[in-house]
């Protein structure tokens, strides 16, 4: 049997439904993109201001910002005594593709509207296995480094044990709890300079070298698709109604 010339053809809901549901994601995966775009080219800005930054005392940094944004990719001095033998909890991390811990202790801050600033002293790969000693002599200490503002952890970052003193992710308010560390301020300091200059083992290690940004390629890839899904609705549409 040949289907009636004269009878019209429905007009094909289900796979307008299915084309409108990838488009919007396809739309919405680009447009995230282009946010992240404009997220990146400001952090690069932020790191290239960097370069040639002196760094401000810490406190006064703290105390003059309005939000943790305005205080990310800021160099600032920190005098904190005891550094060198303080408690520290660790930060799973990676550094130049080798797995490694990464020490983060906390430094009581002297005045000011926070108590204290949590410290992150540094890289220590995972094929070593000893660690800086705890508990000695409280000696003078000024780091530099750089405030960095925590970014949220992912669906599939690993909650952290405490009893373990291992944690995944910047959690500021988990890990100066860890430490016995008040008021805490909202970023975090990764130092420049070494508070373990005995040992070598510990690098410091505050932003990467390089910090890639494809974010336009990510987006035009998704728009392309969206797009190209179009164009197939499209012929599919135009082979419906002709046949």
């Amino acid at each position: 049997m040949t289907s009636d010339p004269a009878k019209p053809r429905r007009f094909p809901i289900g796979l307008t439904l299915a084309t409108l549901i990838g488009l919007a994601i396809l739309v919405a995966l680009g447009l995230w993109q282009v946010q992240r775009l404009t997220w990146k080219e400001a952090l690069l800005a932020r790191v290239d201001r960097l370069e040639s930054a002196a760094a401000a005392p810490a406190v006064t940094v703290l105390d003059d910002a309005s939000s943790a944004s305005d205080l990310d990719m800021v160099r600032v001095r920190l005098e904190c005594p005891g550094l060198a033998s303080a408690d520290f909890v660790e930060l799973y991390g990676l550094k130049d593709g080798q797995a490694g811990r990464r020490l983060i202790s906390a430094c009581r801050l002297p005045s000011g509207r926070y108590g204290s600033l949590l410290v992150d002293r540094g890289f220590v790969a995972d094929t070593v296995s000893s660690r800086p000693g705890t508990g000695g002599e409280a000696r003078a200490l000024t780091v530099t480094g750089v405030l960095r503002a925590p970014d949220p952890p992912g669906l599939f970052t690993p909650k952290a044990d405490p009893s373990t003193r291992l944690w995944f992710s910047r959690d500021i308010p988990g890990i100066a709890a860890a430490l016995g560390a008040a008021r805490p301020a909202p970023v975090m300091l990764l130092a420049e300079t070494s508070s373990n200059p005995e040992f070598l083992s510990l690098v410091p290690s505050p932003i990467p070298a390089a910090i890639s940004n494809r974010h336009l390629e990510y987006a035009l890839t998704w728009f392309g698709l969206a797009a190209a899904l179009l164009g197939v609705y499209g012929a599919l549409l135009r082979k419906h109604f002709r046949s």
